[in-house]
């Protein structure tokens, strides 16, 4: 049995509904999800106002619609699944401890900002500031997994302290930007001023990239651990070749006004 919440009316203004969620909702009836606050620009609203409810006592929901302008759905999320048939807006997965989510469209920015565990994977797009920290904040994402089959804009991993997150299509500027640890993949693209500030941890991609004059050169070599990586995300459908997992990759240090602790891997043809 699942929650079913289809999109009838779209807000005029992003909704903010972090309260969608299998641990607000698992416990509800369908009466008692309907009537559920949701806030609306400066009005408080109910998810039926927008929402058609079907189902009732899950950790399994499934929201259906353009969700473009709902924000903060899944935030502290720790168990259960949430499935989106089609684009969801920001702040989707805000320090979410546990459960999955799973997007048949694209994501706007601040996807699982914060995380801690869980798995969060999109089938599409995702905008800026991908499993990062909030401004001012010391540490992003602390674990977990994000999976983003298309690409991502600028600053993903930002202040990352562990788990993966994983870019199928092309990375934008500052990714791993003062990345504390952890791994980023990137099959496409890097942009520019990739790992600035980064402290310790990888970030791997697949093309040939410009990096900063402050990561030097350390030598060519094939990282078994990161076969163990590419066969989990060939597994999962990502554009994984062979010959990538059994490759050999350039090892850059850096940052090194951060002590050179970091490494970024760029996939030696």
């Amino acid at each position: 049995m699942t929650i079913s919440l289809s999109l009838h009316t779209q807000p005029d203004v992003p909704l903010e509904a972090e309260l969608i969620s299998p641990d607000k909702l698992a416990g509800l009836t369908t009466a008692e999800i309907e009537k559920q606050t949701v806030e609306h620009g400066n009005q408080k609203t109910t998810i039926a106002d927008f929402f058609t409810v079907a189902g009732e006592k899950s950790d399994s929901l499934v929201l259906e619609g353009d969700l473009s302008k709902i924000k903060h759905i899944g935030s502290g999320m720790s168990f259960g699944k949430i499935n989106i048939n089609g684009d969801v807006g920001a702040h989707l997965g805000t320090a979410m401890s546990g459960g999955e989510i799973v997007v048949e469209g694209n994501v706007g920015d601040w996807l699982a900002p914060e995380m801690l565990a869980g798995r969060v994977e999109v089938k599409g797009n995702a905008g800026h500031m991908v499993g990062s920290a909030y401004r001012g904040s010391p540490a992003g994402i602390l674990g977990g997994e994000i999976i983003i089959h298309g690409n991502a804009r600028n600053e993903v991993g930002h202040a990352m302290r562990n788990g993966m997150i994983v870019i199928g299509g092309d990375s934008g500027d500052f990714t791993g930007v003062n990345m504390l640890a952890g791994t980023i993949i990137v099959l496409g693209e890097l942009g520019i001023r990739t790992g600035a500030g980064l402290r310790r941890g990888s970030v791997v991609c697949m093309k040939n990239s410009k990096l900063l004059p402050t990561f030097s050169y350390s030598c060519v070599y094939q990282p078994t651990y990161l076969r163990l990586y590419l066969l989990y995300l060939q597994s999962l459908g990502l554009g994984i070749r062979e010959e990538q997992i059994m490759g050999h990759y350039e090892r850059w240090c850096g940052d090194i006004i951060e002590f050179n602790r970091g490494e970024i891997l760029l996939y030696h043809e």
